[in-house]
């Protein structure tokens, strides 16, 4: 990575990015547990990332203990152009029906048979406060070219920036 890249650039594009494929991997932030596919619903208004789940999965009951636990989400976005990995606190929201109506749509109502009443639905909150951003944009093409001047020349690729953000 060579490219200079600013924390608000970083910012401003994994924002941009999760927006229009925001499916990544969460998980808590402890030894020996494993991240999961969910889908992310960003609240620009308080950065609020919202995740909804089934009260009955290990996450759910893990995030509520205590209030809240430290949580990572990892991101790839789908041209893969954006990579995260976004530090933050996770909590049990529980089943918020303000939230439940603002992001209910096809794909999330098929894990739910009873709909948006359904009893084991809950909503997981995700705080972000800092991360890592990566970011190369050009595409395939420019990513073989640089993998090939780079074997010619003896030199690194220069596949794009990256950069530490906060998100607080």
């Amino acid at each position: 990575m060579a490219d200079t890249l600013t924390a608000a650039e970083a910012e401003k594009e994994f924002w941009k990015s999760l927006k229009e494929s925001n499916t990544g991997l969460l998980g808590l932030d402890q030894p020996g547990y494993h991240a999961q596919p969910m889908t992310a619903f960003r609240e620009e208004e308080t950065g609020a990332i919202w995740f909804f789940t089934r009260d009955d999965t290990d996450l759910a009951r893990d995030a509520a203990i205590g209030g809240g636990q430290s949580a990572m989400f990892h991101y790839g976005s789908k041209d893969q152009n954006t990579w995260a990995c976004i530090h933050g606190e996770l909590s049990v929201q529980g089943h918020d029906r303000e939230i439940i109506d603002r992001y209910w749509n096809p794909v999330l109502a098929a894990w739910y048979p009873e709909g948006k009443d359904d009893a084991h639905l809950t909503i997981l909150r995700f705080d972000a406060d800092d991360g890592r951003v990566w970011v190369s944009k050009g595409g395939l093409i420019k990513f073989a070219f640089e993998v090939a001047k780079a074997n010619l020349t003896k030199t690194l690729p220069n596949a794009g920036g990256v950069a530490d953000v906060n998100l607080q």
